[in-house]
């Protein structure tokens, strides 16, 4: 729950463990963080009773409260498409967090590094025999050590909840997008690529935290310091550093740089192989039935070599680069040394500036190849997230207006006026096409294949962009209301119908998240389901396997009809909602569907004919325009299309 503001709510509810009682939460604003205290009135809480409020309290996920009223906002939070935007709008999410673990990083290279003039100065004192300086010295360089120890932990300490957080905000954020997108967008990808694709993003920016924060900085500053203190010794010598050290850094970068195409190539490769991997799980009961399961070992091998193929080339890119780096910068150590050595005996540098020179070399040697490791493990991860954004973060084609209202309280009126509608690169699917459907009534949408009846049912949702032309419920143009009224209003029953791999109960109550136990039982008994589900290893607890699997086909229309039922809308829509069952199945489920179409608007397709008998209008269609429209009575005892449909369907089941 977001909250907004301060304030407080009065909730009375006949909970399991206080009958009747008012529980007083009160909140306040505090970046995010939402502290409850939830106590009854006249006494205090306890945490059965703050675990029931959050029950109840979690039921829409995106609930905001503002200063006492709970409000639901579904605006959908826009993201950077960009990569280094994106990243930066998650780190100022938490400014507080970065900033500790940037300091502390901060400070403790300073401290590592100023440790080191403290071993100077320690063995100049050695050396000169300063007997009185030497327990100063030494307390100096352990309070040095000390303070880069501390300073370490410190950042190690905030990075483990900051970073977390970052991780656990993208990823809710990335969900949220997906969920924005219409069917079309997830019909065009896999379902696999897409999951490892947010797993990748997250990822990645984890990554790129730890190595920007102990990979990247600490070397970069370290170096920079090393360098200034070399002017201690040699200010020409700390020049030239400084300048070879910006020459090897650009030339690094512009190496790194290059290798992007491969990364990206890898990353690709790496989520086609997510994809593929899901896709075939999803589908084993179909490998099998084909006896395809060496195809697919074979197919996805090859996927497999792929990826292992474009990582190969990625990584010897990267180790190249590696290599260079190494010989490079154990050369510029030794020229360090030899250069501390000569001044040293021209006596222009004390034994002290020698030990100074050497372990600054040391720590200028041992940061630049860090840091050359990890800029191009983050050039890698960069590429990972680019690649992933790419796709992850394709604008919504179905957006709400920025004027968009709710829908009022719908009696169920439909009316389509001049719909035209193609899918793209195709030939218009509806011309013109105009229908009114009266609140109350039932109509039933029949024709051959790619008549255009799946299509109004998409349209009518609003899952998919008009061309030209409105569809109105109740008078209101639905592109103006928002989608979660527009989808509020409607209830489906689909032909191929989805299920989650959870509990029945959960399957059910999706339809309406708050339902009571006795809603959902109520709702099962008027879809037929009761009799199964009680039937079930754990009742309405048992879980139904992935898409429902564990189920028959009957058993899951079924729970689709129930689920209808719990969520009570005015506008029914039936995608052959029998077309798949056997003669015993399709009684039942065709016994539960009279029950719930009582009292609702209801527009459906239907295959079987039969199935629309008691329906009040059929509506026979044909490349996207209406033949016939009328009562089945009427349309039977005339001849036309439909005649020669009923007819056609006749001899085919006489044929059985």
């Amino acid at each position: 729950m977001r909250i907004v503001g301060d304030g407080s709510i009065n909730i009375t509810y006949p909970g399991v463990l206080m009958s009747n009682k008012t529980v007083t939460i009160t909140f306040s604003d505090h970046s995010g963080m939402c502290p409850m205290v939830a106590k009854r009135q006249g006494g205090a809480g306890d945490g059965r009773t703050m675990k029931h409020l959050r029950q109840m309290l979690s039921v829409k996920p995106f609930e905001t409260v503002h200063g006492g009223r709970v409000s639901n906002d579904n605006k959908t939070r826009s993201l950077p498409t960009r990569t280094l935007p994106f990243i930066f709008h998650y780190v100022r999410r938490h400014p507080v967090g970065h900033l500790t673990v940037l300091l502390s990083v901060l400070m403790a290279v300073s401290f590592a590094t100023f440790s080191q003039y403290g071993v100077k100065h320690l063995v100049d004192v050695l050396s000169g025999n300063r007997v009185d300086e030497v327990w100063s010295a030494f307390a100096i360089l352990a309070g040095l050590i000390a303070a880069d120890n501390m300073s370490w932990r410190i950042g190690g300490w905030v990075s483990t909840h900051t970073f977390v957080a970052v991780t656990g905000d993208l990823r809710r954020d990335l969900f949220e997008h997906l969920t924005g997108h219409s069917p079309a967008y997830f019909a065009d990808r896999l379902p696999g690529m897409l999951a490892g694709r947010v797993t990748a993003t997250g990822n990645a920016i984890f990554q790129l935290e730890q190595l920007f924060s102990w990979n990247v900085l600490p070397p970069t500053f370290a170096v920079v310091l090393s360098i200034a203190m070399l002017a201690l010794v040699s200010p020409l010598m700390s020049a030239t550093l400084a300048l070879v050290s910006l020459g090897l850094g650009a030339v690094l970068m512009i190496w790194a740089a290059r290798g992007n195409r491969l990364h990206e190539r890898y990353a690709t490769d790496a989520a086609r192989v997510d994809g593929e991997l899901v896709d075939v799980i999803n589908n084993m009961p179909l490998v099998r039935a084909f006896g395809a399961t060496l195809r697919e070992r074979e197919r996805f091998a090859a996927r497999v070599q792929d990826e292992m193929s474009a990582r190969g080339h990625s990584l010897r890119y990267l180790e190249r680069l590696r290599l260079f780096h190494a010989v490079f910068t154990a050369a510029l150590t030794a020229g360090l040394l030899v250069w501390a050595i000569l001044l040293w005996q021209h006596k222009m540098a004390s034994t002290g500036d020698v030990v100074l020179v050497t372990t600054l070399g040391f720590n200028i040697l041992h940061g630049t190849r860090d840091l050359a490791v990890a800029l191009v493990n983050m050039v890698q991860d960069v590429a990972r997230l680019s690649e992933a954004l790419a796709t992850l973060l394709l604008p919504h084609d179905l957006r709400d207006q920025t004027d968009a209202h709710t829908l009022p309280s719908a009696v169920g009126a439909v009316e389509f006026r001049d719909v035209t509608f193609a899918y793209p690169g195709a030939s218009p699917v509806l011309k013109k096409f105009n229908l009114v459907v009266p609140a109350g009534q039932r109509v039933g949408l029949v024709g051959r294949s790619g008549s255009g009846k799946t299509t109004v049912l998409t349209l009518m949702q609003r899952l998919r962009e008009l061309g030209e032309g409105q569809i109105l419920i109740d008078g209101h143009d639905i592109a103006t209301m928002t989608q979660e009224s527009l989808r509020d209003a409607i209830s489906i029953v689909p032909q191929d119908v989805m299920l989650f791999h959870r509990s029945v109960i959960d399957n059910i109550r999706y339809g309406k998240p708050d339902a009571s136990f006795a809603e959902v039982e109520a709702a099962a008994e008027a879809a037929c389901c009761r009799d199964f589900i009680n039937d079930l290893t754990e009742g309405y607890d048992t879980i139904v396997g992935d898409r429902g699997v564990k189920l028959s086909g009957g058993q899951r229309q079924r729970l689709a009809i129930a689920r209808a039922f719990l969520r009570n809308a005015p506008v029914l829509v039936l995608d052959e909602a029998t077309s798949a069952l056997d003669s015993e199945s399709e009684r039942a489920v065709q016994r539960a569907l009279d029950r719930l179409m009582q009292g609702r608007t209801v527009i459906a397709v239907a295959h079987r004919l039969s199935t629309l008998k008691n329906f009040d209008r059929i509506v026979v269609m044909q490349h996207g325009r209406i033949l016939q429209d009328g009562s089945p009575t009427e349309l039977e005892r005339n001849d036309g299309p439909f005649r020669d449909l009923l007819l056609q369907q006749t001899m085919m089941i006489a044929a059985e």
